[in-house]
């Protein structure tokens, strides 16, 4: 229920905002806090997208070492007599501006956290409302949504068929055929050094949302994407990123009667994605500040 949900989150002692608008992990906002560990006292920038573990930290922290947190504004420890129910170190608690708490484990490398609600209805209402968030769509109304744009095409009598801001991507691996979609989220592998694990991204056209279930470094390339279901690399050999250079991957995605070809960028924080020179003939992707 709580995919790509952005959190903004506010001090328990002071009630200021945590957020910093400037400094973007998962190309959302992050939490800015104080950080101590051990001898070491830093910055560290955390991920507000729920279920995302990626960070960027003035100090390194090693695995299992318990920190310190600490409000940059009032330079109060965040911290609580709640323990983590898995390595039972501190929970650091924040307030949510829906209502509620998000809590995370204080030690390095766990992934515990949970939300609380003053008002699940409340918060529900908020989450659709004031976020947008993301309703289910069932399979015939994806096909409607598919076909909206070949019939705005048709009807304009536009030689290039316009893929709109939030168009759903159907998208298929180019090895294997395979679709790519998971209960409407667009599932990869992917591997930086030598761990892999998965990838998820909105499917919807210029809507910057992700996961992973291992840690991704801000502004570096992964080492590499493959299909989740053939695992053969989707890491294309004859194109790279317009926009940094770095590699990118290239997978199907459907658009009028045919597959053409779909590029994202591998390098974590880079919104350029696009066609093949052949496809930007007949197809033309709407001009948005994000993808």
């Amino acid at each position: 229920m709580y995919e790509f949900l952005s959190l903004n989150v506010t001090c328990l002692h002071c009630n200021r905002s945590l957020m910093a608008s400037k400094k973007l992990i998962d190309n959302k906002p992050s939490i800015k806090l104080g950080i101590k560990a051990g001898d070491q006292t830093g910055v560290i920038y955390l991920s507000s997208l729920w279920g995302s573990y990626n960070y960027n930290c003035e100090i390194p922290l090693s695995s299992d070492i318990i920190a310190q947190f600490y409000c940059p504004h009032c330079k109060k420890k965040i911290t609580s007599d709640n323990e983590c129910s898995i390595c039972h170190a501190p929970m650091i608690p924040f307030i949510l501006d829906m209502g509620g708490r998000v809590n995370i484990c204080s030690r390095s490398g766990c992934k515990n956290h949970f939300l609380e609600f003053n008002d699940l209805s409340e918060a529900l209402s908020k989450l659709y409302q004031e976020y947008e968030f993301p309703r289910k769509y069932t399979p015939e109304e994806l096909k409607i949504i598919q076909r909206k744009h070949v019939s705005r095409a048709e009807e304009e009598n536009e030689t290039k068929e316009i893929l709109e801001s939030g168009a759903f991507l159907m998208s298929y691996c180019p090895n294997c055929r395979k679709s790519l979609i998971d209960h409407e989220i667009l599932k990869l592998k992917v591997t930086t050094g030598n761990t892999s694990g998965i990838l998820i991204l909105s499917p919807y056209l210029n809507i910057f949302t992700s996961e992973s279930t291992i840690f991704l470094q801000e502004d570096k390339p992964v080492t590499d994407i493959s299909c989740p279901h053939c695992d053969t690399s989707l890491i294309s050999t004859d194109k790279t990123c317009e926009s940094c250079g770095s590699p990118i991957a290239k997978i199907f995605i459907s658009a009028r009667t045919k597959m053409i070809n779909f590029y994202i960028c591998s390098k974590k924080g880079c919104k350029w994605h696009g066609l093949s020179d052949v496809d930007l003939q007949d197809i033309k992707l709407e001009d948005s500040l994000e993808w």
